[in-house]
Order: C-alpha cells, then sequence, then structure tokens
C-alpha cells in the first residue's frame, strides 16, 4: 500500500524494533539476514515494500557487520521501490571519530555518514551523538532524539532526594546543564584529561557534591574506566549515593565487572544496544527508549513535528 508505514530490522537489536513496531501499531516486516559460508552478509525483504514509508532499525555498535547489514538493508530498500527510507540508528557507531586529533587518522564518523547516505537513504534518526555537531555530517533531514526524559522521569518517579546532576566531562556539560534543569538541582564537572584512548585521569571535580546524592549523565558507556574514577573522585568529595545516567551502555572489555566494585550506587542504561545476552548484575537499571522512537517514528509519518517531544 502506497505510504504505509513498514518496519524492518536488522539483527543487531531485534528487541527494541519489536518494541517500536509495537507501540507504532505495526508489525515488523519480515526481513532474513543470512551470512554466505564465508560470512559475507545477505539481506532479503520478504515482503512487499513498494511506496511505502519505511523505517530502518539498527544500531551501529560493533562487530562492523552490524553497519554492514544498515547499509545492505537500505540498498534492498531502495531496489524493492520504498518511496522513502529512514535509517533508525539508536546508536550510531564509530561517532567517537568525529576530528582530526592525531596526524594521519581517519575521520571515521563522516566516512560512516556518506556511507549511509550514499547506501540511499532518505532520512535519519539518531539518540544522544557523542557530539551534536554530527547532525552536521549527513546531507539529509536528520532526528536528534534525547534520552534525558527517560531518566528523568525514572528519578522523578524514584524520588531522591538532594540531588546534584554531574556532567562526567568537559564535552557533556550541555546534556548535564539540560538534566539539572529539568530535575532543578546544581551542577557539577568532572575535570579529566585523556592521556591514550580508553584511558582517563581525573583532575579534580568542579562543583560542590559534599552531602549530596549526585547523578553523572554522559551519553556513553565503554571500559568504564572514566566513570569509574569520576565517582572514586565524587566520592572523596563527600557525595553520598551516586547513580550514573548513560544512554548507550557499550559495555567493553571488564566493564560490567569494574562498575560492579565501584562505589557507582545504580547505573542507568538504556536500550539502544541489546545486552539481552548479558546477565546484568542488579546494579543495573535498563530502561527502553522504544516510546520515544516509536512517537518520533509516528510523527515523521504524519509528517508533524518531533522537536514538540522534547518541549
Amino acid at each position: 500500500m502506497e505510504n504505509a508505514m513498514r518496519i524492518i530490522s536488522g539483527s543487531a537489536n531485534l528487541p527494541l524494533a519489536g518494541r517500536i513496531a509495537q507501540y507504532c501499531g505495526v508489525s515488523l516486516t519480515e526481513c532474513e539476514v543470512s551470512r554466505f559460508s564465508d560470512g559475507e552478509v545477505k539481506i532479503q525483504i520478504n515482503e512487499n515494500i513498494r511506496g511505502s514509508d519505511l523505517f530502518i532499525v539498527q544500531p551501529t555498535n560493533p562487530p562492523a557487520e552490524n553497519l554492514v547489514e544498515l547499509l545492505i538493508s537500505i540498498d534492498a530498500s531502495r531496489r524493492a521501490s520504498a518511496k522513502r527510507i529512514t535509517a533508525v540508528i539508536p546508536y550510531y557507531g564509530y561517532a567517537r571519530q568525529d576530528r582530526k586529533d592525531q596526524p594521519r587518522v581517519s575521520i571515521a564518523a563522516k566516512l560512516m555518514a556518506n556511507l549511509i547516505t550514499e547506501a540511499g537513504a532518505n532520512r535519519i534518526i539518531t539518540m544522544d551523538l557523542h557530539a551534536s555537531q554530527l547532525q552536521g555530517f549527513f546531507d539529509l533531514p536528520h532526528d536528534h532524539l534525547y534520552a534525558s526524559k527517560i531518566f528523568y522521569e525514572y528519578f522523578q518517579a524514584k524520588g531522591v532526594q538532594d540531588i546534584v546532576a554531574v556532567s562526567g566531562d568537559v564535552g557533556s556539560i550541555k546534556v548535564a546543564r539540560a538534566f539539572a534543569k529539568k530535575l532543578r538541582c546544581g551542577l557539577a564537572i568532572i575535570d579529566k584529561r585523556r592521556p591514550e584512548d580508553n584511558r582517563a585521569e581525573v583532575m579534580n571535580v568542579i562543583g560542590d557534591v559534599k552531602g549530596k546524592n549526585v547523578v553523572v549523565r554522559d551519553d556513553l558507556i565503554d571500559t568504564g574506566g572514566t566513570l569509574v574514577l569520576g565517582a572514586e573522585a565524587l566520592k572523596e568529595q563527600g557525595a553520598l549515593d551516586i547513580y550514573a545516567c548513560v544512554t548507550h551502555g557499550v559495555l567493553s572489555g571488564d566493564a560490567i565487572r569494574r562498575i560492579e566494585e565501584s562505589p557507582i550506587t545504580e547505573i542507568i542504561i538504556t536500550d539502544t544496544i541489546d545486552r539481552n545476552s548479558v546477565n546484568l548484575p542488579p546494579k543495573f537499571t535498563v530502561l527502553s527508549t522504544a516510546g520515544i522512537f516509536g512517537e518520533a517514528i509516528r510523527r515523521i509519518w504524519h509528517e508533524e513535528s518531533v522537536s514538540k517531544l522534547f518541549d
């Protein structure tokens, strides 16, 4: 049917795609993801999508096959005559490589944007990019969603008192400030230096956290080293319970063990990256982003404002 809403998913986060489809009141369009014997990815859409408004849900976290699946899904959809193809990328991988900060390195975030554009996407939906200016890497309409609304509602229901919102680093100040404004609380900043990739040295805590419950707000957690060092610094400054609200739980290496052994009281992540196969300890809470993505998709389909979601 022309202009019908269709949602398909790669294999990176089928549970989230299913919840998004359920929110939108549709079933996931049948899409078969298979591999040749050498590991080569093959995508086949098993339903007619001609003339449809198609949304492809696929985060691009490692392994690299997740990105390849997205590109091939877009190409398959274009060749199947979908009217409009929107790439819904809950977690945009390679976002940390957004500038040439060392000699002879790639700006991989821009390369990924070029690949997605050239594959045939007409529109992009992302959430909590590592840097907001990454939106400019795409020469396409781009809807950038925010998870702070989910975290705010969680803490409102939790009823934690005497809160200070903490920015995990200088780059996260804007997100933490908006979060502090929503919670109507103070703001502190962890000043850190990163001598090399995946290793941080906390230098100072800017702001008063003594005798306060703190909520660290950041966009992603990878190895957990930065967050744990920040929590230890906050404890040294007299913080009480330490909560962390992190949108993307990459959780590579020993991240889970490191957080479990840290002074962090609770870490709240979202389902932008599928962690169903991992038995997370009780210290972890996972909140769903399906409602925000589903409402954004519904509004795009009806040509309504997406920004009003966050008014």
